[in-house]
């Protein structure tokens, strides 16, 4: 598949999960290509099982909407904290980290409370409003609208927007993890920004909940295998076995299990 196609029609998704519902025309005048691509786009991720066909467009999965923020937030609240501080034992004072958005991210950031001298550069609000309290620390975010309620900022500029910078850490969360070890999210962009993260930090962490594993989204995009260290609170179902074998010790498990 060229890049120009696969762009596109992550881009479809994307518009996807503001709407939900789309027409053929309305495609084709946000994307100016003929009717006949749009279809062929829509039939591709139909296959997928990312879409379903109605007359005239396609609407989005059901299962493929993430819940809200705050529902988000308040599960697994007791793993998310000890993810976090995990993660936060990690990074000392006086360097740069990248947060990527999502509420584990965001959970790292409150550990991170008592650090100094910090150079913060993320697109998640709720990571600014835990480390602005702190008068040391600088912060750094893009410019675009901002998502609410999830309070980060997500578009094809950030991206770039992080290709500005480089840091010591990056601290990303995912939306799933399939069977095989690839990495799901429900926006284009997220994985755009998450893979930009990734390759511009010393050490890539991934932190996530155990529930994370076998948990469905449209957009794929990098491996836990790439990922420099994986913080979690326990071992998934026995199906995910193989994949955490081959990561070894770089992955900690911080509570119900050992490291």
């Amino acid at each position: 598949m060229s890049s120009k196609k696969r762009k596109r029609r992550d881009e479809i998704l994307d518009l996807m999960q503001t709407q939900k519902s789309v027409s053929v025309d309305e495609l084709v005048t946000t994307f100016g290509v003929s009717a006949q691509t749009v279809r062929r786009d829509i039939n591709h991720l139909c296959q997928e099982n990312l879409l379903r066909r109605r007359h005239g467009g396609a609407d989005l999965f059901e299962k493929q909407l993430n819940q809200p923020y705050q529902q988000r937030k308040t599960t697994n609240p007791q793993a998310k904290e000890a993810i976090a501080h995990a993660a936060a034992a990690l990074i000392p004072d006086d360097v740069t980290v990248f947060f990527s958005i999502g509420t584990t991210p965001a959970f790292v950031a409150e550990a991170l409370r008592e650090r100094k001298r910090l150079t913060v550069v993320t697109n998640n609000l709720n990571v600014v409003m835990a480390l602005s309290s702190e008068p040391t620390n600088r912060i750094i975010v893009p410019g675009g609208e901002v998502r609410l309620p999830d309070l980060d900022i997500l578009g094809d500029e950030v991206p770039r927007f992080f290709e500005g910078y480089r840091a010591e850490f990056g601290i990303c969360g995912v939306a799933g993890v399939a069977e095989d070890g690839a990495l799901l999210d429900f926006h284009a962009s997220e994985v755009r920004v998450r893979e930009q993260i990734r390759m511009a930090c010393e050490t890539s962490i991934l932190v996530l909940d155990h529930t994370k594993f076998g948990r469905v989204a449209p957009v794929v995009g990098g491996h836990l295998g790439e990922v420099d260290r994986i913080i979690m609170d326990r071992a998934p179902d026995a199906r995910f076995a193989p994949v955490l074998e081959r990561v070894g010790d770089r992955l900690t498990i911080v509570q119900g299990g050992s490291s």
